[in-house]
């Protein structure tokens, strides 16, 4: 067996993505990471998607670059604009959020009626329904654009009667339409997902594609024969464009352990 002790890349336009990795990071605790987050330019989520395209293929170059050997779109706007034409423009894995959360929600439904939460990006992409109905074209999908809890999230508020009532207000014409599985369409709301469990009520599964995205992770690095060796000590490194974001305060509290540096760069559009 070969090993690989390259780093995995794992990108958003924010803060939102270390929630996908810090489930990598549990899941095959001796890989090496890289996490790039574009502070400069986020939300992704309200931009034409043609737009992110450029951000995400430009990211991508960098992570190349720094010679990764698997990248994970940890956005699920970013997924819904260039998975598809990434995949077909590299050499190396890679994978977004949305096929892992969609597979999950459809497994879990009793009733058929699955609801999103996600950027306006997202849903105007019809990325989740899309994806649900090839597994299931029975199923019905309800989306909503959240854009002020991605706001919330990026100035490091996770709690308070402000962020409940913004959170009320997006999930209650889902649980209307008499959903019972919530997805949480975008990578920056696992942060709190005690507060949207919360206003969910009884009854509603609610589904963070990190977990998922993860396992697949780990499933192609064994099947591609990518995985580090058990000797390797992983490293973990920390880029950002922006200069004013909350990444140090938000990632700290939420990885649970030191984020020592974030590297800023210059990500020329």
């Amino acid at each position: 067996m070969n090993l690989d002790n390259r780093a995995i890349g794992v990108f958003d336009s924010g803060v939102g993505g270390l929630t996908v990795l810090r489930e990598i990071i549990k899941t095959v605790p001796n890989e090496s990471t890289i996490y790039f987050g574009d502070t400069e330019r986020v939300p992704y989520g309200p931009r034409d998607l043609n737009e992110v395209k450029k951000f995400v293929f430009k990211i991508t170059k960098f992570l190349c670059d720094k010679d990764v050997k698997l990248i994970v779109i940890a956005c699920n706007t970013s997924t819904a604009a260039a998975l598809n034409d990434l995949k077909k423009n590299c050499d190396i894995p890679i994978i977004g959020v949305i096929e892992p959360g969609a597979r999950t929600a459809v497994s879990n439904t009793r009733n058929k009626r699955i609801g999103v939460i996600a950027t306006e990006g997202t849903v105007k992409s019809n990325a989740y329904k899309k994806e649900i109905a090839k597994i299931n074209k029975d199923i019905k999908t309800f989306s909503v654009p959240a854009p002020m809890l991605v706001d919330f999230i990026e100035r490091g508020i996770l709690k308070g009667e402000s962020l409940d009532r913004a959170i009320s207000g997006y999930i209650r014409p889902l649980l209307g339409l008499g959903i019972d599985v919530l997805i949480l369409g975008c990578t920056h709301f696992p942060l709190i997902e005690d507060r949207i469990l919360s206003s969910s009520g009884d009854g509603i599964r609610v589904i963070s594609s990190a977990v998922e995205t993860a396992k697949d992770v780990k499933k192609i690095l064994l099947e591609k024969n990518l995985s580090a060796g058990p000797e390797n000590i992983p490293e973990r490194f920390f880029y950002e464009t922006g200069i004013t974001s909350k990444f140090l305060e938000v990632g700290k509290m939420f990885l649970g352990e030191e984020i020592r540096e974030v590297i800023r760069i210059k990500l020329d559009i």
